[in-house]
């Protein structure tokens, strides 16, 4: 259920009535936008008397939620969600690029790529210290180690950094590191992973799983907003399907989809799809043009000799060239990158 109310409605009856959601063991969730302020009630409505709410004069409506995941509804949250990580906005009307190596391999690699990045004017730079990898005799990634290597690389170069986490014994020791923690596909419905994420106080990138619906998707990120952390960023990634020709299926149909169903921003990764080098330009390009408010994108100095993903992660070069056209991209869609 949620309770409309006009923009400026005092703060003294916006607490008069959280207190009465509160008293009935219901949960209040305040947002303002820019012509309403809405209450979003989550738990079971039924324990309000609704009418006497309604009888309040500074009350317009009541409506029940359609959309069985509350928090993260455009019904709840009308507006779009910009999460802000050091004055970098996602969801705004810019575009952010998010670039960088599939994992932590040493200081010296990590170091190249990012100053380049940085010279190019890319402002997040990504990569694992833990990798979830098919084989356990793969490389596992550097753990702390990485992660220390990953702060060094934040501290001297003034890059937002990010990584994924895999197990909720690893977020207090991540979040120390890094601006953004970020869950990967093999563990977008891990639940305890998604509600000790939503502990912290860090935005969280959230990719789609291999064979997710929507709606699932959209409830790991109720997840990780039920603990009270409403900065999460959507990424898709693609989906697992018959093709054996692209690693999965990048599914860009469900950027104007989830552009109707929730105000949280999505971004795109393109490398995770094609599985190789060559696809990712266009599917960059497309992903801008449909209406992603950014990318994550993999680029290594030396990628046919990686630990990990050697064969989808850009080189330097590559990424440059594909960053200068992906600029005029979204200067043609109204949108430029940051």
């Amino acid at each position: 259920m949620i309770i409309v109310m006009d923009k400026g409605v005092s703060q003294k009856n916006l607490n008069h009535l959280v207190e009465v959601v509160e008293k009935a063991g219901l949960k209040a969730h305040i947002i303002k936008g820019t012509s309403k302020t809405i209450i979003g009630v989550i738990g079971n409505a039924n324990k309000l008397d609704k009418d006497s709410i309604n009888a309040l004069d500074f009350v317009e409506k009541i409506m029940p939620i359609q959309k069985p995941y509350k928090r993260a509804s455009r019904e709840v949250h009308p507006d779009n969600t910009v999460v802000d990580v050091k004055g970098i906005k996602f969801g705004s009307d810019d575009l952010v690029m998010i670039a960088g190596p599939c994992s932590v391999e040493s200081e010296d690699q990590m170091f190249e790529i990012a100053n380049a990045l940085k010279k190019m004017g890319v402002k997040v730079f990504r990569s694992s210290a833990y990798k979830p990898r098919t084989s356990p005799y793969a490389f596992q990634g550097l753990g702390e180690k990485g992660l220390k290597i990953i702060d060094k690389v934040r501290k001297e170069t003034g890059l937002i950094v990010e990584t994924e986490v895999m197990d909720p014994r690893n977020v207090e020791v991540a979040a120390k590191y890094v601006d953004i923690l970020r869950i990967g596909a093999r563990n977008t419905q891990n639940f305890d992973l998604l509600k000790e994420v939503g502990k912290t106080n860090k935005p969280v990138i959230l990719k789609n799983g291999i064979a997710t619906t929507v709606e699932e998707w959209l409830f790991a990120a109720e997840y990780i907003m039920n603990e009270g952390n409403n900065n999460v960023i959507l990424c898709e990634r693609g989906i697992r399907t018959f093709e054996p020709l692209t690693r999965n299926t990048l599914n860009l149909s469900v950027i104007p989809i989830l552009k109707k169903l929730t105000h949280l921003p999505i971004i795109v990764d393109p490398c995770h799809a094609a599985g190789t080098r060559g696809p990712i330009p266009a599917l960059s390009k497309a992903a801008i043009a449909v209406g992603a408010d950014g990318l994550m994108v993999e680029v290594h100095n030396d990628p046919e000799h990686a630990l990990s993903d050697q064969s989808q992660q850009l080189k330097i070069k590559e990424f440059e060239t594909m960053y200068a056209d992906l600029k005029k991209i979204g200067l043609a869609v109204g949108r430029k990158f940051v």
